[in-house]
């Protein structure tokens, strides 16, 4: 596996499991969840380590909130979904029912955007549940990535339950 960690600037080892960290230039290019049997990489260049510095920041507090530049992602449509995903507060969720019904969209083109975001924990796409539980996470609906948006959930204090926590429905 040290072939798939070269693929990244960095691969650190979270409590939920690896974590890579690419970069192009000046930007972060993308953040992705891997699998505990890839091996750890040290950043040597300032951006990764700008960025896992912020990512082990938010792992000792879910409060942080990240400033990396971003290498520009997404479709217009998405980008209006990231922006309002970007503004759920950290503790709550909200539905993709209910995102939809704000932009004038469908749940399900709000899922696809979800599991198009290159930039998970900086564009918290695990906020984002479904009406009747917690719902899929990166295109996933078990498996490590659920496990992994159940512990950012509580990580971050939610109620990862079947309540959409911003408009307090069940």
């Amino acid at each position: 596996m040290a072939r798939q960690s070269a693929r990244f600037a960095a691969v650190l080892a979270t409590p939920f499991g690896r974590l890579g960290i690419r970069t192009e230039a000046d930007a972060v290019a993308g953040i992705v969840f891997l699998r505990d049997n890839v091996r750890p990489r040290s950043p040597v260049e300032p951006l990764a380590r700008r960025a896992c510095a912020q990512v082990e920041r938010y792992l000792r507090d879910p409060d942080f909130r990240f400033r990396l530049p971003l290498e520009p992602a997404g479709t217009p449509f998405q980008r209006r979904v990231w922006d309002a995903i970007a503004a759920i507060p950290r503790g709550r969720t909200r539905s993709y029912g209910d995102i939809a019904r704000d932009l004038g969209s469908a749940p399900r083109a709000v899922g696809q955007a979800c599991g198009e975001n290159r930039y998970p924990l900086v564009i918290p796409c695990h906020r984002v549940i479904s009406a009747s539980g917690v719902g899929g996470f990166a295109h996933a609906d078990g498996g490590y990535l659920l496990r992994i948006k159940r512990w950012l959930l509580a990580h971050e204090g939610a109620n990862a339950g079947a309540q959409d926590t911003m408009n307090g429905r069940p």
